[in-house]
């Protein structure tokens, strides 16, 4: 059994994942010292290096920094997206260092704590902000594990104050919030005291290969919840009913459900609308964030405060000063005649729910949607449903697929999506001539959507945008 205490160093490959950055930060806030590999510098990586930390960039043994060559005192955290004839893993392997998964080690720090785990295929790193958010707002101690850079806090890591300054007990977490990752099992990892199910879309079939797979790995996470602990699950959930634990509630954004939203209004592009729980209705709450979209994330959030406890004004104040989270319905560019808005979205149902909030705020302007494919698996498996998805926008300029850790399948190319979009207006262009592409064209709504490095043209697009 390894024992966290032994390692003065910690080692990450794949430190530039999302994910793994928030571990990363974790352990150079209680004094461990820090370096990792990564494929691409990015934003991520950039602050994780002014925080510290020596990060490189080559697969190359001879970069890891001389100090942690020493298996006694180095432990390596690797991500699964990481191919096992990684040099540097095989350098780590070979020499019999301790190795665990990102998953492992998150395990590890959460096995004697009250975790609320933030599930599903869609829309958990939102809810998972939001949630940590309103606790923190709240006055409640936490400390969170986010799947993406909360606005509010510029961070992925949020920490209580046990962690910062161990020596007073008074300020013991109460709750550990962690986004359950349901790739490569990860969540199999985590003993959840209150879990939250967003979805259980068919994803990831180069790991789970059926829907079946997918919702059987659910039900495990599940059956995981401490036996006094709580369930909280999406209406009409593509999951089969189950007995444990025995406390358990159902959300829904506008059907009846233990939690749910009515009384929905527009004005000046932010809806007003109602929260129903179990015993008292908020009346006119409002987000700072667009899209019904969130209003469905929030009601999952709203579900666990009610939950632990908080009161209705500090959850309403809560809800009304959350700022986001970046590649999340990230405005860009907002002015009266021209919008520009970023999201990770890259599964057909994010899509799908993607474009429809953006058309519901946006009725009578044209919608352009620029989208980089993630994984060959994945573009193959859904590209019906991708086309569709796509095709509820005016116009969508199409990247060539993001291959992430996959190597090219024959046949499975943007080409391939692009003949099954239904729209007249589509356009093909490779990444590299993308500005050049925009540079020639007006915009009245424009998106920008996938997982893989697009959100690298975040920046240029927008600076075109504002030139123009």
């Amino acid at each position: 059994m390894i024992s966290l205490e032994n390692f003065s160093k910690i080692y990450f490959i794949g430190i530039g994942g999302i994910g793994m950055s928030a571990i990363a930060r974790y352990f150079v806030a209680i004094g461990k010292k820090v370096a990792g590999y990564d494929r691409s510098p990015s934003n991520l990586t950039e602050n994780l290096q002014k925080e510290g930390i020596n990060i490189h960039f080559e697969d190359d043994i001879s970069l890891i920094p001389q100090e942690f060559h020493s298996k006694n005192e180095t432990l390596v955290v690797f991500t699964p997206a990481i191919p096992v004839e990684h040099s540097e893993f095989q350098f780590f392997q070979k020499n019999q260092f301790s190795i665990l998964k990102r998953a492992e080690i998150l395990g590890f720090l959460t096995q004697n704590e009250k975790v609320i785990a933030i599930s599903g295929t869609h829309g958990k790193t939102t809810t998972t902000t939001l949630t940590s958010h309103i606790l923190l707002q709240g006055k409640r101690n936490i400390s969170a594990f986010l799947g993406g850079i909360s606005k509010n806090y510029r961070n992925n890591l949020l920490l209580s104050n046990k962690i910062l300054y161990n020596s007073d007990e008074k300020q013991k977490n109460e709750f550990i919030v962690v986004e359950a990752d349901e790739y490569d099992r990860s969540f199999w990892q985590l003993f959840p005291y209150i879990a939250v199910v967003t979805s259980t879309d068919a994803d990831h079939l180069d790991i789970y290969h059926s829907h079946d797979e997918v919702k059987n790995a659910f039900l495990k996470f599940i059956s995981q919840i401490h036996p006094e602990g709580k369930l909280i699950r999406k209406k009409n959930i593509s999951l089969p009913q189950t007995s444990h634990p025995k406390e358990q509630y159902i959300y829904s954004l506008d059907s009846e459900a233990d939690f749910f939203a009515k009384n929905f209004r527009l004005i000046n592009r932010r809806y007003h609308f109602d929260i129903v729980t179990p015993t008292f209705i908020m009346e006119d709450v409002t987000l700072e964030v667009q899209g019904k979209v969130n209003i469905e994330n929030a009601i999952a959030a709203v579900a666990v405060a009610y939950l632990v406890g908080l009161d209705e004004d500090s959850i309403r104040n809560a809800l009304q000063n959350f700022n986001g989270v970046e590649r999340r319905f990230d405005f860009q560019i907002d002015r009266d005649h021209l919008i520009y808005v970023d999201d990770y979205a890259h599964h057909p149902a994010e899509l799908n729910a993607f474009i429809t909030s953006m058309r519901g705020i946006f009725t009578d302007k044209k919608i352009t949607g620029i989208f980089q494919p993630h994984l060959f698996t994945r573009t193959r498996d859904f590209a019906e449903e991708f086309a569709q998805a796509l095709s509820l926008l005016d116009e969508v300029i199409l990247l060539e697929i993001y291959p992430a850790r996959e190597t090219p399948i024959e046949g499975v190319t943007s080409q391939m999506l692009f003949d099954k979009i239904s729209l007249k207006e589509k356009y093909l262009c490779s990444k590299n001539e993308l500005i050049e592409f925009l540079k020639k064209r007006k915009f009245e709504v424009l998106l920008t959507m996938g997982a893989g490095d697009i959100d690298k043209m975040v920046k240029p697009i927008k600076e075109i945008l504002e030139q123009a």
